[in-house]
Parts: C-alpha cells; sequence; structure tokens
C-alpha cells in the first residue's frame, strides 16, 4: 500500500470515526477560516477555500457556518486568533512525518504535538529535514465503471492534469495545486460524477514496513491525528496490502 491510495483508505476508515467525536466540522471550519484569510473569501479564486467548502458540504455542513467561518478569515467577523504552524517529526524505523495544524496557542500545540511522539518512539526533526521529501498535488477519483478511461483522460488533460491512473476501480487524476480547480470543473462541466477530492502532500520516497512496525507507524500516525489543533499528518510509509489488510481486519 503506498502512493495516494493509502491516504484515501485511511481516510475513509476514519472517516466515520471522526463524525462521531464531532472533529471534522471543527477541522473544516478552521480550514474554511485560514484559506480565506490568505487567499480572500471568493472561491472562485482561492483554490484551497474552495477546496474546503465542497468537503464541508460532503460532510453536510450548513450553509450559515460556511459562511461564518469565511467571514471570520477575512475579518468581517471577530473570532479567535488562529495561525498555521507545520512540524516536521520522524516515527518508528525512520518514517518522515509532517504535520500541518492550526492553532491559537503554538506552545500548547506543541507540547501535544512533542508528547504524543515521543509515547510512540518518535521525536520532532529540525526545520526542513522532512519538507522535502514531501510533494503538494490534488487528487481526484472517478468511478472507473461508469467513463470510458480515455474520456477521463481527455477531460484530465484539459484541465492540465499531471496524469490519471487507474487504481481499485477507479480512475485518479493528479494535478498541481494550481490546477485541480480547474480540473474539477472540466469535470463537472461535462457531468462527470467525482468520488472524492482532495489538496493532500505525497512522499517522493517510502519506507517499506513490515506488520510489526506498521502497526506501531500507524498508532502514532492515528494519535497525531486525533490531537485537535492537528489538521493534517502526511508520512512516507509503504505497508503492503495484505499487511493493511490483516491489521484493518483485527481492529475490527
Amino acid at each position: 500500500m503506498s502512493g495516494h491510495s493509502k491516504w484515501s483508505k485511511i481516510k475513509r476508515k476514519k472517516a466515520s470515526a471522526d463524525a462521531a467525536r464531532g472533529r471534522v466540522f471543527t477541522k473544516l471550519i478552521r480550514e474554511i477560516t485560514v484559506a480565506a484569510r490568505h487567499g480572500g473569501g471568493d472561491p472562485n479564486s482561492n483554490p484551497r477555500l474552495r477546496s474546503a467548502i465542497d468537503d464541508a458540504k460532503t460532510q453536510n455542513m450548513p450553509m450559515e457556518n460556511i459562511e461564518r467561518a469565511i467571514k471570520r478569515g477575512t475579518g468581517e467577523l471577530e473570532g479567535q486568533t488562529l495561525e498555521e504552524v507545520t512540524y516536521e517529526a520522524y516515527g518508528p524505523c525512520g518514517v518522515a512525518i509532517f504535520i500541518e495544524a492550526v492553532t491559537d496557542n503554538r506552545n500548547r500545540t506543541t507540547s501535544e504535538i512533542r508528547h504524543v511522539l515521543s509515547r510512540h518512539n518518535g521525536s520532532l526533526g529540525g526545520q526542513g529535514s522532512v519538507a522535502w521529501q514531501f510533494q503538494a498535488q490534488g487528487f481526484i477519483s472517478i468511478d472507473a465503471h461508469k467513463y470510458e478511461e480515455d474520456t477521463i483522460i481527455a477531460y484530465a488533460l484539459e484541465g492540465g492534469a499531471i496524469d490519471v491512473k487507474s487504481e481499485d476501480d477507479s480512475y485518479q487524476i493528479i494535478t498541481t495545486p494550481d490546477t485541480f480547480s480547474k480540473v474539477k470543473d472540466i469535470l463537472k462541466n461535462n457531468n462527470i460524477d467525482i468520488q472524492s477530492s482532495e489538496l493532500t502532500k505525497t512522499p517522493q520516497t517510502t519506507v517499506p514496513l513490515t506488520e510489526k512496525d506498521a502497526e506501531k507507524v500507524l498508532k502514532l500516525y492515528e494519535a497525531l491525528d486525533q490531537i485537535d489543533d492537528v489538521q493534517h499528518v502526511y508520512a512516507n510509509f509503504d505497508i503492503p496490502d495484505a499487511i493493511m489488510e490483516k491489521i484493518s481486519a483485527a481492529a475490527g
């Protein structure tokens, strides 16, 4: 299990649990607020904001919540002073970890992340220690059973996509952050249903893990992701599908 597919599988598995904990809305509101602050409140000219709004709608967030978050970001409404913070770390087996957080208290967030890393045999790294191993990209998933591959490739290339791959009964369109929204628009304008889409960071090299090591790394990954201030966790581990299925089955 490597590349973008592992993130998709892990996130789908986590989605229902996150929703039950009521954490999804909080993270989405923070993402919308920060995106609006840095890129403006118009989603048509702010790809990051547009992606966050799409995610919020997928989770059935009320439109008034979305609008309030945008206004807090643009300064039209008062709210918490939030800042983006990134952390670079190492986990078991030398796995590189890149963490994105949004916080109103940097010292608290740093302390929580350091504590989780310490409990799971990880450690914080210096600035620039692992960031170079990750590349920002957009991913758009299309049901392969519904459309011809040539059709999807043509629309993807029209929008400036980097590549299209067939994977797990779906087409995975890979874009740059700048062409992400354009490709999505072209697909929607041609009545192509999008299964899922996200702006993410993908590892350029991966560390293969045994079953025992995979369990340790996944526990660290999940513990970091459960920190309230943490928005995204990226890591460069590579877990074979057979091992991942075995771990998932054991976890229920």
